[in-house]
């Protein structure tokens, strides 16, 4: 074995292809920093009022994804590999996952026609598909949600453009509605100034619309009001619980009972 062979030949790689692949590796390395921080900035800049968040978040996405893999190839070509065989492979590949997630591209079409259309946007609370939380992020295949009780679910783009989807963000305001119901031994009149002073004198129920109160429904063992207020979409749950608590206590206050469901039995005897 000639040792002196083997280092000429350790020494012309390192003085030649070796400084190229340090080169390469060292241009890589900067390159992917700087991508990754210009991605940043792009998803910062969704943050500003006047921007769009989803979008700005997707596009940032693919600028780093796509920018990282023209770089990788550039760097490939620049060491000596042949590129052409890898853009050969990477070829055939796309074709071999093509056709294993065939069942995949609906998704994927369907994350395009999200996007596009905007039917909700990340930070809106919506419904959809059976499940109800705010929307944490839309990729390209799937949606991811965030749920009151802090679970985290990833609906299919498939399926979640084709559906029905309910978004409780979209608008600034939203109709709160009651039904109170009352014995009919009870003065409704009464009961309803109860519920309208209520409602009124809520600092977070909106002056205009005005609320509506009034017998909406005479039920099988009551009296039903019908109560309706407008509030901003963030005050939904706290005027609901704020006006279902005080009201039960402003009726026990004031005489007015809320019927529970009777039964009454009759025996007839022979």
């Amino acid at each position: 074995m000639d040792w002196n062979s083997i280092w000429n030949s350790i020494v012309s790689w390192a003085t030649t292809s070796g400084i190229k692949l340090l080169i390469a590796l060292v241009v890589l390395f900067v390159s992917f920093k700087i991508i990754n921080f210009i991605g940043r900035r792009i998803e910062k800049a969704g943050n500003k009022e006047k921007a769009d968040k989803t979008i700005m978040k997707t596009l940032a996405y693919i600028f780093k994804l796509g920018l990282k893999i023209v770089v990788a190839i550039c760097m490939v070509g620049y060491v000596g590999i042949d590129t052409s065989g890898l853009t050969a492979l990477v070829t055939s590949l796309g074709v071999c996952i093509g056709l294993a997630v065939n069942g995949a591209l609906s998704n994927l079409a369907g994350g395009v026609l999200l996007i596009l259309t905007r039917p909700f946007r990340i930070d809106d609370y919506i419904e959809a598909q059976g499940h109800a939380g705010t929307v944490a992020d839309i990729h390209i295949t799937n949606t991811k949600l965030v749920t009151p009780d802090n679970k985290v679910i990833y609906l299919p783009n498939g399926a979640l453009a084709n559906g029905d989807i309910i978004n409780y963000s979209e608008k600034d305001t939203r109709r709160v509605e009651f039904k109170f119901s009352i014995a009919y031994g009870n003065d409704y009149e009464k009961a309803k100034a109860i519920v309208r002073n209520i409602c009124e004198s809520h600092e977070l129920v909106l002056k205009d619309p005005a609320p509506f109160v009034r017998v909406g429904e005479h039920g099988a063992s009551s009296i039903n009001i019908t109560t309706r207020v407008w509030v901003k979409s963030g005050d939904y749950w706290t005027v609901h619980f704020d006006i279902m608590e005080k009201v039960k206590t402003e009726f026990d206050n004031n005489g007015i009972k809320i019927p529970f469901q009777q039964l009454d039995v009759h025996i007839k005897k022979d």
